[in-house]
């Protein structure tokens, strides 16, 4: 795809700006959004389970993504190997050696 030069720096310095944006409200990101949740639910707030989900989900998490990318690894092989067809010769049941030993008589 040919993006014009200008238009990539436009869009470079929109995300730069969105990101300082974004740097000046880090009062919103001082906890985890599960203990924030258990500290906002009562009056004490149950840390526990605050605290029990949300290292669920930062352990979940690296089994997500590797799934994910192994997973669509796998669906790219499957469709290459598809859209190559049969071109590859497949050795017949004759032409697999044979696991049994053969003994050759003199």
């Amino acid at each position: 795809m040919n993006v014009p030069r200008p238009f990539k720096q436009g869009l470079l310095i929109v995300a730069l700006g969105a990101l300082f944006v974004s740097a000046l409200s880090v009062d919103t990101a001082l906890a985890c959004p599960g203990c924030k949740q258990a500290l906002a639910d009562s009056k004490g707030g149950n840390m526990i389970a605050g605290y029990f989900w949300s290292i669920l989900f930062m352990m979940s998490m690296p089994f997500t993504l590797l799934g994910g990318f192994s997973g669509y690894m796998y669906l790219l092989v499957r469709r290459a190997r598809a859209s190559a067809g049969n071109s590859a010769p497949v050795a017949t049941s004759s032409e697999q050696p044979s696991s049994e030993l053969e003994t050759v008589d003199a």
